[in-house]
């Protein structure tokens, strides 16, 4: 049971840089930006095709140019997130906010 939880993300130790090109995975909560550029790959293996992963995004709003704000953070690993995108609200796992990069608001 320990290996299952050793194989979970952290991203508590990843600084969200403001300013510069970072996926989405990254942000904190409040943190808000624009949305760069929005890709399948996570980086990670994953069970869905990454063309099905960027249309599913693009369908829920994640496209370039849209801005974001981060709203709320899982108890358990910081995850999901919710996000607000331009007028809409959506949850979504940060291996997924992966494949969404963003530019962070200079503070």
């Amino acid at each position: 049971m320990s290996d299952a939880l050793s194989l979970a993300p952290d991203f508590t130790d990843i600084p969200a840089s403001r300013g510069a090109e970072s996926p989405l995975s990254q942000a904190r909560k409040g943190q808000r930006g624009v949305i760069v550029r929005v890709g399948g790959e996570t980086g990670r293996s994953e069970s869905i095709d990454p063309e099905e992963l960027e249309r599913r995004l693009l369908e829920m709003g994640f496209v370039e140019g849209a801005a974001f704000e981060v709203l709320h953070e899982g108890l358990f690993g910081r995850d999901p997130i919710a996000v607000r995108i331009d007028d809409m609200r959506v949850a979504l796992r940060r291996r997924e906010a992966a494949a969404v990069t963003v530019q962070f608001e200079e503070a």
